[in-house]
Parts: structure tokens; sequence; C-alpha cells
């Protein structure tokens, strides 16, 4: 049996409140989960093949530490103390192709460490940037998507892709089992809620990227709708029609959601769901953020942005791309970028957003972003003295590009630029470390002590960086 692993459903009331996940083999129940006043008992969330999906709600303070209990096992549980809150970040966990085949003590390396790091100073929650697991071979075994997107069936038949939906949720389900059991990652989910935001590669590469003949088409569709099904049930422990409060939209047309407790607000929109090749939200994730933007939230927001909100100038590297027969290929990740020529409106829209949430005195907002396989940061000059910080860790369990793609992209960055007039950007250096993109594998703590903000990098050679105040 897989299990408990953690999830932040909610904060209300002082409380937070939170689901276990389980997985466990046909006809095995998960037993009663025990906190310091009451006893909950699983519910059935979802049926596999050979596999049962139990989750069980249950509340724990939010302002202190605590314990819950499971099988004989007691949990420690950090809790979201104002004057304390230490965060992780992490994305990018695992690889396109042959990611389950590799050998799980190198695979985890970053995730032990991080374990270790929890049992030095625990963790208040666990964010997950985007690209959970690596979908990208889920495709394969099926006629209809052996070789997706390159080529698609015309017409194919209900029955068809009824077959097709049942071979991918099943496959989904393969993939998140086989992260969700590395005892790396389950002893720490166990032990630390948490809040996850998806990106393309828990559907599919390029996802909201790829043109609309492969997205829309029936195999497609079907795709997206395996994909999210699993993302609500092993990303956030829930399903269509029992969306937590902390989502924007109960119908789960998007998946944005956000996390509100005494002087920090957690904010993540989904840059998926409604993404095209010329959007990269629609008009309900928008709505989402105008609401965020001017919702009063004294303290620090952070945003989650899977897609780095802030970075170089990539429009003379798209265009070359475009023009290159044998770098054609590459067009969709360029594509995915806020920076992309396609998405210049929306990238200014959101800019102009986060100078909005930084406008009162009392707010500051900071974005913490992934998959780029680098760490980087950058910063945005706003109103009033303050700086839009930008905070880059990926991939935790991902292996890092040549480092002759970070000194490309450090080559870009150096050009600078300033879409929202009169706020330039700059991508900025890590501290002690000798260039702006860092290619090793990684991962992020930010902690609060009382109103102060600070962040770390753990590199998987370089070690921790020194603390960057925010």
């Amino acid at each position: 049996m897989i299990g408990p692993l953690l999830f932040l459903d909610h904060v209300q009331d002082n409380q937070m409140q939170l689901a276990a996940l389980f997985v466990a083999p046909k006809a095995e129940v998960p037993a009663p989960l025990t906190t310091e006043t009451s006893q909950h008992s699983p519910e059935l969330l979802a049926r596999y093949d050979a596999k049962d999906v139990y989750r069980i709600r249950f509340a724990l303070p939010a302002d202190r530490p605590s314990t819950y209990s499971w099988d004989g096992q007691s949990f420690d549980v950090a809790g979201l103390d104002p004057s304390a809150t230490r965060l992780a970040y992490v994305s990018c966990n695992g690889e396109e192709h042959g990611d389950l085949d590799r050998a799980g003590a190198e695979r985890n390396a970053m995730w032990a460490r991080l374990r270790q790091d929890h049992q030095a100073a625990p963790f208040s929650l666990l964010l997950h940037g985007g690209d959970q697991v690596y979908a990208d071979e889920v495709t394969h075994g099926h006629p209809l998507s052996e070789d997706w997107p390159d080529r698609l069936p015309r017409d194919p038949s209900r029955a068809d892709l009824d077959d097709l939906a049942a071979h991918l949720r099943e496959r989904f389900m393969e993939r998140y089992l086989a992260i969700y059991s590395a005892p790396e990652i389950a002893d720490l989910m166990a032990r630390v809620p948490s809040l996850m935001q998806w990106d393309d590669h828990d559907i599919c590469d390029g996802w909201g990227s790829l043109r609309r003949s492969r997205t829309y088409s029936p195999v497609g569709q079907t795709l997206f709708d395996a994909a999210r099904d699993a993302a609500l049930v092993f990303q956030h422990a829930t399903v269509d029609g029992d969306l937590p409060a902390r989502f924007s939209d109960p119908d789960g047309l998007h998946l944005g959601w956000q996390i509100q407790i005494p002087g920090l607000r957690l904010a993540a929109p989904d840059l998926r769901s409604e993404r095209t090749r010329r959007e990269v939200m629609g008009h309900r994730g928008w709505k989402a953020m105008e609401m965020l933007a001017s919702s009063p939230a004294p303290g620090r927001t952070l945003i989650l942005s899977s897609v780095p909100l802030l970075g170089p100038r990539l429009s003379l590297l798209e265009l070359l791309m475009v023009l290159t027969p044998s770098m054609q290929k590459y067009e969709d990740d360029l594509r995915d970028q806020w920076q992309s020529r396609a998405h210049r409106g929306a990238w200014v829209h959101m800019l102009e957003l986060m100078t909005r949430i930084a406008a009162p005195q009392d707010q500051q907002v900071t974005v913490l972003s992934g998959e780029i396989h680098l760490a980087t940061r950058a910063e945005m000059q706003m109103q009033n003295g303050k700086t839009l910080h930008q905070l880059v860790a990926s991939g935790i369990a991902h292996r890092a590009p040549p480092r002759a793609w970070a000194k490309v992209l450090g080559a870009l960055a150096s050009w600078g630029d300033t879409p929202l007039r009169g706020h330039p950007i700059r991508i900025r250096r890590i501290p002690g470390q000798p260039s702006r993109y860092v290619a090793q594998r990684n991962y992020l703590t930010v902690e609060r002590r009382q109103q102060d903000w600070q962040a770390s990098w753990v590199f998987e050679d370089a070690g921790k960086t020194e603390p960057l105040a925010l």
C-alpha cells in the first residue's frame, strides 16, 4: 500500500484541512487515521484495474506543530506558524524518455537530500511547480496514440476511443505510482502537505503549444481528459464535483487555486487547461488572476508560475528556430514560454497584474517558477522602490542540460528586456554562482522569520547557497 500522502485542501478557522491519499491493492482498505481529537475513515476515490485509491480528509492546527497516526505510525506535521514558515519548492520530477527505468538512488538523489533537509528543519509545505510526472510515454502501446503527435487516425470509432481512454488511464496511474512509491518521496509527502500546479509533461510534451489539429483531435482530447482526471486524483486527492475550497473554479474548467494565511498568500494560476498556441490562459484563468490582484492580502503573495514569468528576450531565438528546418522541432518549447512572440500581450498583462498586487504599501509579491531544467533568478523593478523577485528551481529529478545551453541563455539575458514600460527585467546571479543560469539539479527553500523572507537554492554539486533576502 502506498500512503499516506498529504495534500493541503484549504486553510480555514486556523485549521489545515488536509487529505491523505492511499493507493491499495484490490480488496485491501487503509486503516483509519487518528488525530489528537478524532478518528477518520477512508473513502473510495477511484478504481483501477489492480488498484483502488482512497482518501481520508481530516484537520490539524494551522498555527503550531501537531501529529497524526495511521497504522501504528506517528507522523509529525510542522504547521503554518505565521512567525516561522519554511517552504520547499520543486519542479521537473522526471525525464521525457526512460524515466521509470532509471536507478532509484540516482533518480531521487535530490529528493533524498530534501528529506534530510526536512529532518534537520521541518518544512511547512511542499510546493510542486509543474511536471510532477513525465507522461510522454503513456501514449505508447495503443494503436490510436502510438505515433502521437506526429500521426493521428483520421476518424477513430467511439469504441476505439473508449479503449484508448482506458489504456491511458492505467498508464497515468502507473506513472504516479512509480513516483510516489519511492521512499525518498513517500516519506516526505507523508509529513509535509503538498500543493501542486501542473505543466505540460503532466499531459504530454508541449501540451497547448502543439498545433490545434493535434490538441483538438479526438485522440488529443482523450489524452487531455485522462491526464486531467489523473492530476485531480494524484496531484490534488480529489475528483470532479468534489474540488476543495482553494480552487478558483469549483467546476474545474481551470485548476487555478489560492491559499491564504496571516501574512502569506499562495496562488497558482492554471497555465495549461485553457492554453492554446495563442493564449496562455482563457477568460476563466484571467478572471481568477484579476480577482487576486484586486483582493487585499497584507504580507507576501507567492505566485507559482510553472513557466518562468521573468525571462530573457526569446523572440530572436524563436525566429531562428522557425527559419531553420533542423531546429523547428524545438519551436513548441519556445512557444511554451511567456516570452514567446505569440504571448507578448498576455505577458505584459500578467506583469501589470504583479504590479497591482504589490501596489499597496503592506503587500509584496514573489514569483516561484521551474520548467527550464536550470536554476536562476530575476528581478523586475516596481513602484515604491519594491522589487518583484522571481526564483527558478528546476529540476529535482531531471538531469541538467549541457552547460552550453545555460551560457546561451545567459548571453540572451545580458541584453535585458522591458516589456512593461518603466519596469525593466534583469536576470541576476544566484548568490555564490558565477553565471546567471546554473546547470545542476536543484530545489529551492523559502523561509519566513517574522516579517523577513529569504530564499536558498540547494544544488547537487555546489550544495546550499547563501540566503537571498527578498
